[in-house]
């Protein structure tokens, strides 16, 4: 045996490895899942995510060339995520993959009218936005909704591994935490977005508003409860602002309700109700430390 201290080492990590596992089929690599990503954003909104021009002579030719390229890419992650289990052969693997990616290639136009009415909400729910463009652009709240609504339709479909990879991506790069089985409406618009975390079994309805820090999440985190419904129901036009935290799987926020900031909800909320946290007594000091009149900054 060698006296070398590497060999060791690599003794003891080749014993603590299941081999059985690293001889399996190699999992999607998450740069490929990063650049699929950019390039489905590139075909649902042309200009915004990569520099280029769609000449009108030669326009159908791009897209069917970006449609081509992404439907080779899509094919090969999915077979890698399914060619990881032990329930299928590589042909079955391949024919699988295909016929998801078909599936989603043809849910490509549906998608982009799903995002320019998210785009539209975030345009009507806030006045410092210019243009539905500068939206697309810029928001994190948009290029999470965006990822979030690819990977939801792959996570419906069955494929593991790449819609929480898609979601984990999206976390890192606007603080927007969407869980891919998440069900979102229609024009849906996150303000801010930092600290927002959505849940696995969060249902949201049309027309809904979020602030950066609010929390749709559940009251426990028991492994036994996998598969339950265990996060809320936001019924349409509902506003959450910052710092809300609405839990448990039977909690419905109904039509209509507001849900001030900083508000701790547990149970359900009625149509058309405000629920405001009551204010703070606030305490006035002067630079030398004396108090001044509870509620009183003269």
């Amino acid at each position: 045996m060698s006296t070398d201290p590497l060999e060791h080492i690599a003794d003891a990590l080749l014993r603590s490895y299941d081999l059985d596992q690293v001889e399996r089929p190699r999992l999607p690599d998450r740069k490929t899942v990063v650049d699929t990503l950019d390039h489905i954003r590139r075909i649902l909104f042309p200009g915004y995510y990569a520099e280029e021009r769609l000449p009108q002579a030669s326009r159908r030719h791009h897209v069917c060339t970006w449609l081509c390229r992404l439907e080779d890419q899509l094919i090969v992650l999915i077979e890698r995520c399914f060619a990881h289990g032990r329930d299928r052969t590589p042909q079955e693997c391949n024919q699988q993959a295909s016929e998801i990616t078909s599936r989603f290639l043809g849910k490509l136009p549906g998608l982009r009218e799903q995002l320019r009415l998210d785009a539209e909400a975030a345009l009507v729910g806030d006045p410092a936005a210019q243009s539905a463009e500068e939206v697309i652009l810029t928001y994190p709240g948009f290029q999470a909704i965006t990822i979030h609504r690819v990977s939801h339709w792959l996570y419906r479909e069955g494929v593991p591994f790449l819609p929480r990879i898609m979601s984990e991506y999206a976390h890192s790069q606007t603080g927007i935490d969407i869980h891919p089985g998440a069900r979102i409406g229609e024009s849906f618009f996150i303000d801010h977005g930092t600290g927002v975390v959505i849940g696995e079994t969060t249902d949201i309805g049309n027309w809904v508003k979020i602030y950066q820090g609010v929390t749709l999440g559940a009251l426990s985190v028991e492994r036994k409860l996998a598969g339950a419904k265990r996060h809320p129901t936001i019924q349409d036009h509902v506003v959450l602002y910052a710092g809300a935290t609405v839990l448990g799987g039977s909690t419905v926020i109904g039509k209509g309700a507001i849900v001030g900031g900083n508000v701790w909800l547990t149970e359900s909320v009625k149509e058309q109700t405000t629920v405001l946290e009551t204010a703070p007594q606030l305490d006035y000091r002067t630079k030398a430390n004396s108090k001044v009149k509870q509620g009183d900054a003269s």
